[in-house]
């Protein structure tokens, strides 16, 4: 059976109620990284699984974006050194951070006001982690940018709310 909706080279870790979308040229290191999540994840005690490694799919549903793995990819993950290895899965995941990494160092102070800061993805706008990939320390960035996001989020009504 075809896929229904283009494909991206991506990445996409479930970390808790939402996911990280990572996205980067081939070996780049989204795949160690996923996995790098996931090792830490299980250290905190937190749920996180992999939604997909590789190809995902990513659709627009009522203003947020859902990422789903490739079904022929579903599961399956890169370990360099190891091949491809088999994994705990999530069918499908709501974005909730979008992390590009990048191989140049990005700014030491993003101009936020630029939208340095911001993915847009099918008319979906998220929040962006520009991270270099010789970074020392990615996961602890990830985490600082998911607990903003969380911030954001909670000061930004939804579409659905509404005063009594």
């Amino acid at each position: 059976m075809a896929e229904s909706h283009p494909t991206h080279h991506a990445t996409a870790v479930l970390w808790g109620t939402r996911a990280v979308l990572l996205r980067g040229a081939s070996g780049s290191g989204k795949s160690r990284l996923a996995l790098e999540l996931l090792a830490e994840a299980r250290r905190r005690g937190i749920h996180a699984a992999l939604v997909g490694d590789d190809r995902l799919m990513l659709q627009a549903a009522s203003g947020r974006l859902v990422v789903r793995a490739v079904a022929a990819l579903a599961g399956r993950i890169e370990a360099r050194g190891l091949g491809i290895v088999d994994i705990g899965h999530e069918p499908a995941a709501v974005v909730g951070l979008v992390v590009d990494l990048v191989r140049e160092c990005p700014e030491r102070l993003p101009d936020r006001d630029k939208g340095d800061l911001v993915a847009e993805i099918a008319d979906v706008r998220l929040p962006r982690l520009p991270l270099w990939i010789e970074d020392a320390s990615p996961v602890v960035r990830i985490l600082a940018a998911l607990a903003e996001a969380d911030e954001m989020a909670e000061r930004i009504p939804r579409r659905h709310d509404f005063a009594t």
